[in-house]
């Protein structure tokens, strides 16, 4: 079997982070989505849980971080291409995303860092690992 993994992040407001996300071009698994949770498919294995405030402390007694002013996680998500790195974080940035930091252009490791509009940090990432080898 293989495993499967869900990100839960607390958005602020739902649509707009479900207009991110589908923005990148990713899909919605509207089986799994409510009023106050969208499922986002990321690959067969890996789907990114959208959960309002709400619902979010239904999980945790803890406070909710504002990840626009700390650092929470950083989610690295791999890319086929330097080519999809540059659409993936355009798309972003299109979608109400910002550039966290400047292109990481380290010989076989490509990436690029952005943010969702809640401040979730993405850093979009092609390895060749024929020419690092």
């Amino acid at each position: 079997m293989d495993r499967m993994i869900f990100v839960n992040l607390p958005v602020g407001d739902l649509a707009r982070a479900r207009t991110f996300y589908t923005g990148l071009g990713l899909t919605v698994n509207e089986m799994f989505s409510d009023e106050h949770v969208v499922c986002v498919v990321v690959s067969d294995t890996i789907c990114v849980m959208l959960l309002d405030h709400s619902r979010f402390a239904d999980f945790t007694p803890l406070p909710i971080a504002d990840a626009r002013t700390t650092t929470e996680v950083l989610l690295c998500l791999t890319a086929a291409d330097r080519a999809e790195v540059d659409a993936l974080a355009s798309a972003a940035l299109a979608h109400g995303g910002r550039e966290l930091r400047p292109v990481q252009d380290e010989g076989p490791m490509y990436a690029r860092t952005v943010t969702d509009p809640d401040g979730h940090v993405w850093e979009l990432l092609h390895m060749d690992l024929a020419a690092s080898a």
